[in-house]
């Protein structure tokens, strides 16, 4: 039976395309949950409407991530934290504060863990296929 994915769904498929899985699993299991609906005209229709949709968006988003990079690859974030005597800050500077500073969605910020010393370091970024990094400076209060 050919139904046409609504959301993503893991080993079958992306959102918006169209799949042939086996009658039982879309009645049972794909269609109830709201997953996927079968594969008419206007679901068709629905689903490239949808997809032109997102990857307009997406290609917003990459050339929006890439003019802020390029404005912070100028100067760079600072973020103030209450640090002891010897450099170690009290609490960590997680993807979320570093987003949020440098105005960038948190998703595109690729940080392996907190930062949790004062300094400078470079904080790398992944959209898409836009790729680069920033200067984050960590100041005591």
């Amino acid at each position: 039976m050919k139904v046409v994915l609504l959301k993503d769904v893991r080993d079958i498929g992306r959102a918006h395309t169209t799949v042939d899985v086996s009658d039982g699993h879309a009645l049972n299991f794909l269609i109830p949950r709201k997953l996927a609906v079968l594969a008419t005209n206007s679901a068709l229709k629905q689903a490239s409407v949808r997809v032109k949709a997102v990857s307009d968006r997406k290609e917003l988003d990459v050339k929006l991530v890439e003019e802020r990079l390029a404005a912070l690859a100028e100067e760079p974030v600072t973020i103030i934290k209450k640090a002891n005597e010897q450099g170690h800050l009290y609490d960590g500077v997680d993807a979320k504060e570093i987003a949020e500073a440098a105005k960038l969605p948190e998703e595109v910020i690729r940080i392996e863990k907190p930062f949790k010393e004062l300094g400078a370091f470079e904080v790398p970024v992944s959209y898409g296929d836009a790729f680069g990094k920033f200067t984050l400076k960590v100041e005591a209060e």
